[in-house]
Protein backbone atom coordinates (compact mmCIF):
# COMPACT_ATOMS: atom_id res chain seq x y z
CA UNK A 1 0.00 0.00 0.00
CA UNK A 2 1.28 3.38 -0.90
CA UNK A 3 2.76 5.54 2.37
CA UNK A 4 0.53 8.25 1.70
CA UNK A 5 -2.92 6.20 1.86
CA UNK A 6 -3.78 5.82 5.62
CA UNK A 7 -7.65 4.39 4.88
CA UNK A 8 -9.29 3.12 2.42
CA UNK A 9 -12.54 1.52 1.24
CA UNK A 10 -13.16 -1.27 -0.51
CA UNK A 11 -16.30 -1.96 -2.35
CA UNK A 12 -17.93 -1.58 1.02
CA UNK A 13 -21.31 -2.56 1.58
CA UNK A 14 -23.93 -2.20 4.38
CA UNK A 15 -27.31 -3.72 4.31
CA UNK A 16 -30.48 -2.88 7.09
CA UNK A 17 -33.87 -4.81 6.30
CA UNK A 18 -35.82 -3.20 3.19
CA UNK A 19 -32.58 -0.36 2.67
CA UNK A 20 -28.91 -0.83 1.17
CA UNK A 21 -26.99 2.06 2.84
CA UNK A 22 -23.75 1.37 1.35
CA UNK A 23 -23.51 -0.04 -2.11
CA UNK A 24 -19.86 -1.07 -3.30
CA UNK A 25 -18.48 2.13 -2.04
CA UNK A 26 -14.71 2.34 -2.71
CA UNK A 27 -12.22 5.29 -2.33
CA UNK A 28 -8.64 6.95 -0.78
CA UNK A 29 -8.08 9.20 2.34
CA UNK A 30 -4.93 10.59 2.11
CA UNK A 31 -2.46 10.80 5.14
CA UNK A 32 -2.61 14.21 6.74
CA UNK A 33 -5.11 15.89 4.22
CA UNK A 34 -8.06 17.25 5.06
CA UNK A 35 -11.25 15.04 3.78
CA UNK A 36 -14.45 16.17 3.06
CA UNK A 37 -17.71 13.75 2.47
CA UNK A 38 -20.52 14.97 1.52
CA UNK A 39 -23.89 14.00 -0.07
CA UNK A 40 -27.82 14.44 0.46
CA UNK A 41 -29.05 12.73 3.85
CA UNK A 42 -29.27 9.35 3.41
CA UNK A 43 -26.50 9.43 0.95
CA UNK A 44 -24.99 6.69 3.13
CA UNK A 45 -22.14 9.16 4.48
CA UNK A 46 -22.71 8.44 8.99
CA UNK A 47 -22.89 4.54 8.17
CA UNK A 48 -19.69 4.67 6.66
CA UNK A 49 -18.41 6.62 9.40
CA UNK A 50 -19.90 4.54 12.39
CA UNK A 51 -18.18 1.74 10.19
CA UNK A 52 -14.52 3.08 10.45
CA UNK A 53 -15.52 3.95 14.37
CA UNK A 54 -16.21 0.69 15.23
CA UNK A 55 -20.09 1.09 15.67
CA UNK A 56 -21.11 -1.58 13.26
CA UNK A 57 -18.43 -4.36 13.48
CA UNK A 58 -16.40 -6.02 10.82
CA UNK A 59 -18.73 -8.62 10.23
CA UNK A 60 -22.37 -6.52 9.80
CA UNK A 61 -20.80 -5.46 6.17
CA UNK A 62 -19.48 -6.15 3.07
CA UNK A 63 -16.20 -5.82 1.81
CA UNK A 64 -12.92 -3.88 3.20
CA UNK A 65 -11.71 -0.79 5.38
CA UNK A 66 -7.48 -0.76 5.00
CA UNK A 67 -5.85 1.22 7.57
CA UNK A 68 -2.16 1.86 7.80
CA UNK A 69 -1.92 -0.85 5.25
CA UNK A 70 -4.13 -3.44 7.64
CA UNK A 71 -7.80 -4.86 7.44
CA UNK A 72 -9.44 -2.72 10.10
CA UNK A 73 -11.20 -5.80 11.65
CA UNK A 74 -13.28 -4.66 14.67
CA UNK A 75 -14.96 -6.94 16.93
CA UNK A 76 -18.31 -6.27 19.09
CA UNK A 77 -15.91 -3.95 21.65
CA UNK A 78 -15.71 -2.39 18.29
CA UNK A 79 -15.37 1.69 19.29
CA UNK A 80 -12.81 1.24 21.85
CA UNK A 81 -10.65 -1.24 19.53
CA UNK A 82 -11.31 2.28 16.74
CA UNK A 83 -9.91 4.14 19.37
CA UNK A 84 -6.78 2.37 20.38
CA UNK A 85 -6.15 1.87 17.23
CA UNK A 86 -5.81 5.70 16.38
CA UNK A 87 -9.84 6.57 14.93
CA UNK A 88 -11.43 8.89 16.93
CA UNK A 89 -15.28 11.04 15.85
CA UNK A 90 -16.18 14.00 16.97
CA UNK A 91 -19.79 13.52 16.80
CA UNK A 92 -22.70 16.76 16.32
CA UNK A 93 -24.43 16.01 19.60
CA UNK A 94 -20.93 15.94 21.98
CA UNK A 95 -20.50 13.94 24.94
CA UNK A 96 -19.07 15.21 27.31
CA UNK A 97 -19.87 14.81 31.54
CA UNK A 98 -20.91 19.22 31.74
CA UNK A 99 -20.44 18.56 35.55
CA UNK A 100 -16.88 17.35 35.23
CA UNK A 101 -13.83 19.85 34.46
CA UNK A 102 -11.98 19.95 31.01
CA UNK A 103 -9.25 17.91 32.42
CA UNK A 104 -11.67 15.07 34.15
CA UNK A 105 -13.26 14.76 30.37
CA UNK A 106 -10.49 14.38 28.63
CA UNK A 107 -8.89 12.08 30.40
CA UNK A 108 -11.97 10.63 31.54
CA UNK A 109 -11.77 6.38 32.07
CA UNK A 110 -8.36 6.80 31.01
CA UNK A 111 -6.58 8.86 34.70
CA UNK A 112 -2.89 8.13 35.63
CA UNK A 113 -3.21 6.10 38.44
CA UNK A 114 -0.47 6.40 40.89
CA UNK A 115 -0.04 4.38 43.90
CA UNK A 116 -4.10 3.41 44.14
CA UNK A 117 -4.83 6.96 43.50
CA UNK A 118 -5.60 9.17 40.58
CA UNK A 119 -2.45 12.20 40.31
CA UNK A 120 -4.54 15.11 39.50
CA UNK A 121 -1.12 17.40 38.87
CA UNK A 122 -0.14 14.53 36.03
CA UNK A 123 -3.42 14.84 34.57
CA UNK A 124 -4.29 18.57 34.48
CA UNK A 125 -0.23 18.65 33.13
CA UNK A 126 -0.75 16.71 30.15
CA UNK A 127 -4.36 17.49 29.48
CA UNK A 128 -2.95 21.46 29.00
CA UNK A 129 0.12 19.89 27.29
CA UNK A 130 -2.26 18.86 24.42
CA UNK A 131 -4.62 22.24 24.90
CA UNK A 132 -0.94 24.15 23.94
CA UNK A 133 0.01 21.80 20.93
CA UNK A 134 -2.56 22.45 19.62
CA UNK A 135 -3.20 26.26 20.25
CA UNK A 136 -7.02 25.24 22.02
CA UNK A 137 -8.00 28.01 24.21
CA UNK A 138 -9.67 26.23 27.03
CA UNK A 139 -8.67 26.30 30.66
CA UNK A 140 -8.00 22.75 31.85
CA UNK A 141 -9.49 23.02 35.43
CA UNK A 142 -12.36 24.58 34.33
CA UNK A 143 -15.54 23.22 34.64
CA UNK A 144 -17.32 22.09 31.69
CA UNK A 145 -20.77 23.14 31.54
CA UNK A 146 -19.43 26.74 32.21
CA UNK A 147 -18.03 26.95 28.76
CA UNK A 148 -19.85 28.14 25.51
CA UNK A 149 -20.58 25.35 22.32
CA UNK A 150 -17.54 26.17 20.96
CA UNK A 151 -15.13 25.96 23.70
CA UNK A 152 -17.06 22.68 24.55
CA UNK A 153 -15.99 21.04 20.90
CA UNK A 154 -12.42 22.22 21.14
CA UNK A 155 -12.30 19.72 24.63
CA UNK A 156 -13.95 17.08 22.46
CA UNK A 157 -11.20 17.34 20.39
CA UNK A 158 -8.74 17.72 22.54
CA UNK A 159 -10.18 14.10 24.36
CA UNK A 160 -9.96 12.45 20.61
CA UNK A 161 -5.95 13.75 20.79
CA UNK A 162 -5.14 12.91 23.94
CA UNK A 163 -6.02 8.97 22.45
CA UNK A 164 -3.34 9.42 20.52
CA UNK A 165 -5.65 10.09 17.13
CA UNK A 166 -4.08 9.64 13.52
CA UNK A 167 -7.91 10.06 11.96
CA UNK A 168 -10.18 12.72 13.08
CA UNK A 169 -13.85 12.20 11.92
CA UNK A 170 -15.64 15.32 12.36
CA UNK A 171 -19.58 15.10 11.98
CA UNK A 172 -21.16 18.39 11.24
CA UNK A 173 -18.70 20.59 13.35
CA UNK A 174 -20.15 23.88 12.79
CA UNK A 175 -23.92 23.49 13.26
CA UNK A 176 -24.29 25.41 16.51
CA UNK A 177 -20.79 27.75 16.24
CA UNK A 178 -20.88 31.38 15.64
CA UNK A 179 -18.83 33.01 12.82
CA UNK A 180 -15.62 33.49 15.31
CA UNK A 181 -16.26 29.98 16.88
CA UNK A 182 -15.87 28.41 12.82
CA UNK A 183 -13.57 30.93 12.19
CA UNK A 184 -11.14 29.02 15.30
CA UNK A 185 -11.99 25.39 14.43
CA UNK A 186 -10.79 26.36 10.83
CA UNK A 187 -7.39 27.56 12.58
CA UNK A 188 -7.25 24.53 14.33
CA UNK A 189 -7.75 22.06 11.72
CA UNK A 190 -5.42 23.51 10.16
CA UNK A 191 -2.92 22.91 12.88
CA UNK A 192 -3.74 19.34 13.55
CA UNK A 193 -3.17 19.30 9.37
CA UNK A 194 0.49 20.65 10.37
CA UNK A 195 0.74 17.82 13.00
CA UNK A 196 0.45 15.32 10.79
CA UNK A 197 -3.18 14.34 11.69
CA UNK A 198 -5.88 12.88 8.99
CA UNK A 199 -9.17 15.03 9.44
CA UNK A 200 -12.73 13.51 7.32
CA UNK A 201 -14.78 16.23 7.51
CA UNK A 202 -18.54 15.91 6.85
CA UNK A 203 -20.99 18.85 6.49
CA UNK A 204 -23.72 20.13 4.59
CA UNK A 205 -22.24 23.49 4.16
CA UNK A 206 -20.53 23.63 0.88
CA UNK A 207 -18.43 26.67 1.75
CA UNK A 208 -16.77 25.18 4.57
CA UNK A 209 -15.56 22.50 2.32
CA UNK A 210 -14.28 24.73 -0.18
CA UNK A 211 -12.52 26.45 2.64
CA UNK A 212 -10.81 23.73 4.46
CA UNK A 213 -10.57 20.76 2.53
CA UNK A 214 -7.68 19.22 -0.12
CA UNK A 215 -10.23 16.64 -1.31
CA UNK A 216 -14.08 15.40 -1.58
CA UNK A 217 -15.72 12.33 -1.88
CA UNK A 218 -19.37 12.70 -2.56
CA UNK A 219 -21.68 10.17 -1.94
CA UNK A 220 -25.15 9.23 -3.26
CA UNK A 221 -27.67 6.44 -2.47
CA UNK A 222 -25.55 4.64 -0.85
CA UNK A 223 -22.96 5.27 -3.78
CA UNK A 224 -19.81 6.68 -4.11
CA UNK A 225 -19.95 8.77 -7.08
CA UNK A 226 -16.38 10.97 -7.49
CA UNK A 227 -13.28 11.86 -5.16
CA UNK A 228 -12.32 14.76 -6.49
CA UNK A 229 -9.50 17.69 -5.33
CA UNK A 230 -11.20 20.31 -4.20
CA UNK A 231 -9.76 22.96 -6.04
CA UNK A 232 -11.26 21.03 -9.31
CA UNK A 233 -14.46 21.59 -7.91
CA UNK A 234 -17.33 24.29 -7.76
CA UNK A 235 -20.72 24.54 -5.88
CA UNK A 236 -22.50 24.23 -8.48
CA UNK A 237 -20.15 20.98 -9.95
CA UNK A 238 -20.50 19.56 -6.28
CA UNK A 239 -24.50 20.10 -5.70
CA UNK A 240 -24.59 18.56 -9.23
CA UNK A 241 -22.97 15.13 -8.19
CA UNK A 242 -24.82 15.19 -4.70
CA UNK A 243 -28.48 15.38 -5.71
CA UNK A 244 -27.98 14.25 -9.46
CA UNK A 245 -29.47 16.98 -11.26
CA UNK A 246 -28.34 20.86 -11.57
CA UNK A 247 -29.80 23.26 -8.57
CA UNK A 248 -29.96 26.53 -10.53
CA UNK A 249 -31.82 28.12 -7.90
CA UNK A 250 -31.44 27.41 -4.39
CA UNK A 251 -34.94 28.76 -3.03
CA UNK A 252 -37.53 27.85 -5.56
CA UNK A 253 -40.21 30.75 -6.25
CA UNK A 254 -43.06 31.07 -4.67
CA UNK A 255 -46.38 32.64 -5.75
CA UNK A 256 -48.27 33.86 -2.47
CA UNK A 257 -50.10 36.99 -1.36
CA UNK A 258 -50.25 37.46 2.54
CA UNK A 259 -53.82 38.43 3.47
CA UNK A 260 -55.12 39.56 7.33
CA UNK A 261 -52.83 39.21 10.40
CA UNK A 262 -52.53 36.12 11.88
CA UNK A 263 -50.63 36.71 14.96
CA UNK A 264 -49.72 39.77 16.76
CA UNK A 265 -47.47 40.20 19.70
CA UNK A 266 -47.33 43.28 21.40
CA UNK A 267 -44.41 44.65 23.46
CA UNK A 268 -43.95 41.68 24.76
CA UNK A 269 -41.41 40.92 27.32
CA UNK A 270 -40.47 37.50 29.84
CA UNK A 271 -38.14 36.47 32.43
CA UNK A 272 -35.56 33.84 32.20
CA UNK A 273 -37.43 30.54 33.81
CA UNK A 274 -33.92 29.70 35.59
CA UNK A 275 -32.93 33.09 36.78
CA UNK A 276 -35.43 35.24 37.64
CA UNK A 277 -33.26 38.14 37.54
CA UNK A 278 -32.16 37.83 33.61
CA UNK A 279 -34.56 39.50 31.27
CA UNK A 280 -34.68 37.46 28.09
CA UNK A 281 -36.83 39.48 26.08
CA UNK A 282 -37.41 43.38 26.54
CA UNK A 283 -40.18 44.74 24.36
CA UNK A 284 -41.13 42.39 21.08
CA UNK A 285 -43.58 43.27 18.63
CA UNK A 286 -43.94 42.14 15.62
CA UNK A 287 -47.23 40.75 13.19
CA UNK A 288 -47.11 37.60 10.69
CA UNK A 289 -50.24 37.91 8.51
CA UNK A 290 -52.13 34.46 6.77
CA UNK A 291 -49.83 32.67 3.68
CA UNK A 292 -47.21 34.70 4.68
CA UNK A 293 -43.77 33.72 5.93
CA UNK A 294 -42.09 35.76 8.34
CA UNK A 295 -38.05 35.48 8.67
CA UNK A 296 -36.51 36.15 12.11
CA UNK A 297 -32.54 36.90 11.65
CA UNK A 298 -30.41 37.91 14.91
CA UNK A 299 -26.95 36.85 15.84
CA UNK A 300 -26.52 33.77 18.63
CA UNK A 301 -28.00 35.24 21.95
CA UNK A 302 -30.48 37.52 20.17
CA UNK A 303 -33.56 36.00 21.74
CA UNK A 304 -34.87 34.27 18.00
CA UNK A 305 -34.84 30.74 20.28
CA UNK A 306 -36.48 32.39 23.42
CA UNK A 307 -39.02 34.25 21.46
CA UNK A 308 -40.75 31.33 19.66
CA UNK A 309 -40.52 29.41 23.01
CA UNK A 310 -42.10 31.69 25.21
CA UNK A 311 -44.73 31.83 22.47
CA UNK A 312 -45.24 28.07 22.69
CA UNK A 313 -45.61 28.44 26.47
CA UNK A 314 -42.63 26.33 27.02
CA UNK A 315 -40.18 28.70 28.28
CA UNK A 316 -40.12 32.25 29.26
CA UNK A 317 -42.49 33.97 32.29
CA UNK A 318 -44.16 36.59 30.37
CA UNK A 319 -44.01 39.95 32.58
CA UNK A 320 -45.88 42.15 30.09
CA UNK A 321 -46.82 42.09 26.83
CA UNK A 322 -49.85 40.65 25.02
CA UNK A 323 -50.65 38.04 22.25
CA UNK A 324 -53.52 38.03 19.84
CA UNK A 325 -54.56 35.28 17.20
CA UNK A 326 -56.99 36.79 14.71
CA UNK A 327 -57.51 39.66 17.11
CA UNK A 328 -58.28 37.34 19.99
CA UNK A 329 -55.87 37.47 22.88
CA UNK A 330 -54.50 33.91 23.70
CA UNK A 331 -52.01 32.79 27.01
CA UNK A 332 -50.82 29.58 25.95
CA UNK A 333 -49.01 28.17 29.38
CA UNK A 334 -47.37 25.22 28.18
CA UNK A 335 -47.75 23.36 24.40
CA UNK A 336 -50.98 21.96 25.04
CA UNK A 337 -52.62 25.26 25.13
CA UNK A 338 -50.30 26.63 22.47
CA UNK A 339 -51.59 23.66 20.12
CA UNK A 340 -55.40 23.92 20.73
CA UNK A 341 -54.71 27.48 20.28
CA UNK A 342 -53.84 26.97 16.50
CA UNK A 343 -49.97 27.40 16.98
CA UNK A 344 -47.33 24.45 16.25
CA UNK A 345 -43.59 24.57 16.78
CA UNK A 346 -40.84 22.48 14.65
CA UNK A 347 -38.02 23.14 17.15
CA UNK A 348 -34.31 24.13 16.57
CA UNK A 349 -33.24 20.90 18.39
CA UNK A 350 -34.98 18.49 16.38
CA UNK A 351 -33.62 15.07 18.50
CA UNK A 352 -34.33 16.59 21.95
CA UNK A 353 -37.48 18.33 21.58
CA UNK A 354 -39.15 17.26 17.99
CA UNK A 355 -38.99 13.05 18.24
CA UNK A 356 -38.94 10.11 20.75
CA UNK A 357 -35.69 8.47 18.53
CA UNK A 358 -36.33 5.01 19.77
CA UNK A 359 -39.89 5.13 18.57
CA UNK A 360 -41.71 4.32 15.19
CA UNK A 361 -42.51 6.95 12.73
CA UNK A 362 -45.97 6.21 13.16
CA UNK A 363 -46.37 6.95 16.31
CA UNK A 364 -44.15 10.20 16.04
CA UNK A 365 -46.25 11.55 13.64
CA UNK A 366 -49.54 10.80 15.41
CA UNK A 367 -48.04 12.00 19.48
CA UNK A 368 -49.30 15.33 19.89
CA UNK A 369 -52.50 14.81 17.49
CA UNK A 370 -54.21 11.69 19.42
CA UNK A 371 -57.36 13.11 20.73
CA UNK A 372 -57.78 13.04 16.31
CA UNK A 373 -57.97 9.26 16.64
CA UNK A 374 -59.28 8.31 20.21
CA UNK A 375 -62.74 7.33 20.93
CA UNK A 376 -63.81 5.71 24.39
CA UNK A 377 -61.04 4.37 26.27
CA UNK A 378 -59.35 3.07 22.73
CA UNK A 379 -57.33 4.77 19.92
CA UNK A 380 -58.77 3.77 16.02
CA UNK A 381 -55.27 2.21 15.10
CA UNK A 382 -56.69 2.43 11.28
CA UNK A 383 -57.44 6.05 11.37
CA UNK A 384 -54.06 6.98 12.76
CA UNK A 385 -52.34 4.84 10.34
CA UNK A 386 -54.20 6.18 7.36
CA UNK A 387 -53.55 9.77 8.49
CA UNK A 388 -49.75 8.96 9.76
CA UNK A 389 -49.25 7.23 5.66
CA UNK A 390 -51.01 10.32 4.01
CA UNK A 391 -48.49 12.79 6.24
CA UNK A 392 -45.58 10.47 5.08
CA UNK A 393 -46.60 10.31 1.65
CA UNK A 394 -46.74 13.93 1.02
CA UNK A 395 -43.49 14.90 2.43
CA UNK A 396 -41.92 11.96 0.82
CA UNK A 397 -40.22 10.32 3.89
CA UNK A 398 -37.98 7.65 2.68
CA UNK A 399 -38.31 4.68 5.01
CA UNK A 400 -38.99 1.31 4.96
CA UNK A 401 -42.49 1.56 6.49
CA UNK A 402 -43.65 3.68 9.46
CA UNK A 403 -42.80 0.88 11.87
CA UNK A 404 -39.15 1.28 11.71
CA UNK A 405 -37.30 3.87 14.32
CA UNK A 406 -36.72 7.77 13.76
CA UNK A 407 -33.41 7.04 14.88
CA UNK A 408 -32.82 5.21 12.25
CA UNK A 409 -33.90 7.81 9.72
CA UNK A 410 -31.28 10.17 7.96
CA UNK A 411 -31.48 14.27 9.47
CA UNK A 412 -33.47 15.41 6.42
CA UNK A 413 -35.93 12.71 7.09
CA UNK A 414 -36.24 13.44 10.39
CA UNK A 415 -37.20 16.54 9.87
CA UNK A 416 -39.46 15.47 7.46
CA UNK A 417 -41.33 13.37 10.73
CA UNK A 418 -41.28 16.58 12.88
CA UNK A 419 -42.96 19.03 10.28
CA UNK A 420 -45.30 16.06 9.40
CA UNK A 421 -47.10 15.90 12.91
CA UNK A 422 -47.35 19.26 13.41
CA UNK A 423 -49.16 19.78 10.25
CA UNK A 424 -51.49 16.59 11.02
CA UNK A 425 -52.43 19.43 14.32
CA UNK A 426 -53.65 21.91 11.34
CA UNK A 427 -52.39 24.70 12.93
CA UNK A 428 -53.19 28.08 12.04
CA UNK A 429 -49.00 29.53 12.66
CA UNK A 430 -46.37 27.46 11.71
CA UNK A 431 -42.88 28.48 13.66
CA UNK A 432 -40.30 26.61 12.15
CA UNK A 433 -36.84 27.47 13.94
CA UNK A 434 -34.00 26.68 12.28
CA UNK A 435 -35.93 24.00 10.15
CA UNK A 436 -33.36 23.44 7.65
CA UNK A 437 -30.14 23.06 10.01
CA UNK A 438 -27.92 19.95 9.24
CA UNK A 439 -29.81 19.16 6.25
CA UNK A 440 -28.41 18.28 2.64
CA UNK A 441 -29.13 20.92 -0.15
CA UNK A 442 -31.78 18.26 -1.69
CA UNK A 443 -33.95 17.89 1.48
CA UNK A 444 -33.58 21.46 1.99
CA UNK A 445 -35.08 22.22 -1.54
CA UNK A 446 -38.03 19.80 -0.43
CA UNK A 447 -38.32 21.81 2.98
CA UNK A 448 -37.94 24.72 0.75
CA UNK A 449 -41.34 24.07 -1.39
CA UNK A 450 -43.02 22.73 1.22
CA UNK A 451 -43.00 25.95 3.20
CA UNK A 452 -44.43 27.85 0.35
CA UNK A 453 -47.59 25.26 -0.25
CA UNK A 454 -48.58 26.08 3.25
CA UNK A 455 -48.22 29.42 2.52
CA UNK A 456 -50.08 29.77 -0.66
CA UNK A 457 -52.74 27.23 1.78
CA UNK A 458 -52.94 29.98 4.05
CA UNK A 459 -50.82 28.98 6.97
CA UNK A 460 -49.13 31.86 8.67
CA UNK A 461 -45.43 30.82 8.63
CA UNK A 462 -42.59 32.56 11.59
CA UNK A 463 -39.46 30.69 10.53
CA UNK A 464 -36.07 31.61 12.53
CA UNK A 465 -32.92 30.98 10.48
CA UNK A 466 -29.17 31.17 10.83
CA UNK A 467 -28.25 31.46 7.60
CA UNK A 468 -29.28 35.22 6.93
CA UNK A 469 -29.27 33.93 2.94
CA UNK A 470 -32.00 31.77 3.45
CA UNK A 471 -33.77 34.61 5.45
CA UNK A 472 -33.70 36.55 2.55
CA UNK A 473 -34.38 33.73 0.33
CA UNK A 474 -37.48 32.68 1.83
CA UNK A 475 -39.20 35.25 3.72
CA UNK A 476 -41.94 38.10 2.82
CA UNK A 477 -40.76 39.90 5.21
CA UNK A 478 -37.80 39.90 7.88
CA UNK A 479 -37.57 41.03 11.71
CA UNK A 480 -34.61 41.29 13.06
CA UNK A 481 -33.89 40.60 16.75
CA UNK A 482 -30.55 42.23 18.81
CA UNK A 483 -30.48 41.59 22.75
CA UNK A 484 -34.07 40.36 23.18
CA UNK A 485 -35.56 43.04 21.46
CA UNK A 486 -37.43 43.64 17.85
CA UNK A 487 -35.15 46.22 16.36
CA UNK A 488 -37.04 46.87 12.61
CA UNK A 489 -39.24 44.95 10.21
CA UNK A 490 -38.13 45.11 6.83
CA UNK A 491 -39.98 43.83 3.94
CA UNK A 492 -37.65 41.54 2.08
CA UNK A 493 -37.37 43.54 -1.04
CA UNK A 494 -35.89 46.18 0.73
CA UNK A 495 -33.63 44.20 3.18
CA UNK A 496 -30.17 43.47 2.05
CA UNK A 497 -27.32 41.46 4.23
CA UNK A 498 -25.44 44.11 5.72
CA UNK A 499 -28.55 46.08 6.61
CA UNK A 500 -30.03 43.29 8.84
CA UNK A 501 -26.63 42.69 10.05
CA UNK A 502 -26.48 46.25 11.18
CA UNK A 503 -29.84 46.12 12.96
CA UNK A 504 -28.72 42.58 14.24
CA UNK A 505 -25.48 43.90 15.82
CA UNK A 506 -27.01 47.02 17.41
CA UNK A 507 -25.45 49.26 14.87
CA UNK A 508 -28.32 50.64 12.98
CA UNK A 509 -31.66 51.45 14.59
Amino acid sequence: MDNDIILEFKNVTKKFPGVVALNDVSFKIHRGEIHGICGENGAGKSTLMKILSGVYPHDTYEGTAIFNGEELILSHSAIQEAGNKGIAIVYQELTLVPTMTVGENVYLGREPVEHGSINWNKLYANTREILEKYRLDVPPQVVVKTLGVGKMQMVEIAKTLSEKAQILILDEPTSALSEAEIDKLMDILGILKNNGITCIYITHKLDELFRITDRITVLRDGKEITTQKTTDLDQEKLVKYMVGREMKERFPMANRTPGDVTLRVENLSAMDPNDSTRKILNGVSFDVRKGEILGIAGLMGAGRTELVMTLFGEYGKIVDGKIFLNGKEIKPANARQAIDAGLSLVPEDRKGMGLILIQQILKNISLPNLDQFSGFLRIDADAELKASMEQSKNLTIKAPSLEVAVETLSGGNQQKVVISKWLMSKPQVLIMDDPTRGIDVGAKFEIYKLMNDLAEKGVAIIMISSDLEEVLGMSDRVMVMCGGRSTQTLPVKEATVEQVMALATGVSR
